[in-house]
């Protein structure tokens, strides 16, 4: 019959008594996952943070096409009010009546006898939108503009700029069939008499001054909500920046209770040792905790 088998002592003096102990010899495999596991949030918010500087780069290129566009029209309406005044001093010109603009639709002949544009409507935002936006157009602080868009959601912002592209894209859809008509007209009437072409001419400029001005205003509110988003995407940027700093130091905290661990391991003075190592990893969890929910 088979004797009883005994641990020796030597070997009983390496097995955890307790279960506390058994969980304290758990804790170099504990603090390797979660040094682990941090270092992977590290590297995600960094990535992150990269994500968003690059877009914000790339709607400050966006904004900037806009914020050109609209100088370019201010400058052709300029240029058109100047010709205009220059077309007035040089030669004597009448108001223009339907009758000199055969075959005329009914659009062009209102913008060209009256001077009235297509109507234009301006976007609208929500009222957080617009309080970013006013803090934006007078120059405010940064700390003001953040806090700003700390009120408002990522969707609206987006939403406005859909809201200011429609605008823009509706006014030049408007303007289209008088802009083509105005040119035959040129065509045609500059091959009847002087009087009747310089009194087109003369309209025309007004309304195509007219038109640039309203253009670029349009062309400002798109480039205005495209300045938003950039700072929109910066101060994200910011926010992953730090915590993935955060989440380093967490990372560097496990890694020591590592450390710490191994140490005990190697001198075979498990319970205080082993117990600062579990300290270490309960304060990087914590912590961690602490910056993905506050932070």
């Amino acid at each position: 019959m088979a004797g009883k088998i005994e641990v020796p002592n030597s070997l009983k003096a390496d097995l955890p008594p307790t279960t506390f102990g058994k969980i304290l010899a758990a804790t170099p495999v504990v603090m390797a996952v979660i040094s682990t596991m941090l270092a992977g949030l590290a590297s995600s918010e960094m990535t992150r943070a990269q994500y968003d500087r690059s877009s914000a780069a790339q709607l400050q290129s966006k904004a900037g096409d806009q914020w050109n566009y609209a100088a370019d029209k201010k400058n052709r309406g300029a240029l058109a009010h100047n010709s205009l005044d220059l077309l007035a001093a040089s030669v004597a010109t009448h108001p223009l009546t339907a009758a000199a603009l055969p075959g005329a639709d009914d659009a062009t002949i209102t913008a060209l006898t009256e001077g009235k544009l297509p109507a234009i409507t301006m976007p609208k935002y929500d009222e957080g939108v617009k309080a970013a936006l006013d803090a934006l157009a007078n120059n405010r602080p940064e700390s003001e503009i953040t806090a700003a868009l700390a009120k408002v959601k990522e969707s609206q912002v987006a939403d406005a700029l859909n809201a200011a592209s429609d605008a823009a894209n509706d006014f030049d859809s408007a303007t289209k069939s008088i802009n083509s008509t105005s040119d035959k007209l040129d065509g045609k009437l500059m091959r009847g008499t002087p009087e009747d072409f310089h009194d087109f001419a003369a309209a025309r400029l007004a309304y195509t001054a007219a038109r640039y001005d309203a253009e670029a205003r349009l062309n400002q509110a798109v480039a205005s909500v495209y300045e938003l988003q950039v700072r929109e995407k910066n101060i994200s940027a910011e926010k992953h920046h730090a915590r993935s700093a955060k989440f380093f130091y967490g990372m560097l905290a496990s890694q020591m209770g590592v450390i710490i661990a191994t140490f005990a391991l190697a001198a075979r003075k498990r319970n205080l040792l082993w117990s600062l190592a579990a300290a270490a990893g309960a304060a990087a969890v914590a912590f961690s905790v602490y910056v993905y929910l506050c932070v």
